[in-house]
């Protein structure tokens, strides 16, 4: 599952970098926009088998029903949570919603 995003993003952002950490993977550019880790969003007996949260930030909150959970982490900036369960669930949506979180780095001063 990770893999299939790794190379999506990749292949649609430019200049991404990758940063591993013990609990959490970045992709960033400017600032960090997608982020990877096993942080549930669901109760657990609403978490699928396997599974892995992607986060991102953008401008607003997105009211996508994909989102698990959203908070403002600062006035303005907006956390989203994503939780996948398969790497089927890795579509154009979610790819949307991370390539505008990309924009939406780059644009911060």
């Amino acid at each position: 599952m990770y893999e299939k995003l790794e190379n999506l993003i990749l292949s649609r952002i430019p200049d991404v970098k990758i940063k591993v950490a013990k609990t959490q993977i970045t992709f960033a550019n400017k600032y960090g926009f997608a982020f990877v880790s096993f942080n549930p969003c669901r109760k657990a007996a609403e978490r699928p088998k396997s599974w892995m949260t992607v986060s991102f930030g953008l401008g607003y909150q997105n009211n996508s029903p994909r989102v698990d959970a959203v908070s403002e982490a600062y006035p303005g900036r907006w956390t989203h949570h994503v939780m996948l369960g398969s790497p089927d669930e890795i579509n154009e949506e979610l790819l949307g919603f991370i390539t505008e979180a990309a924009l939406f780095s780059a644009a911060k001063g």
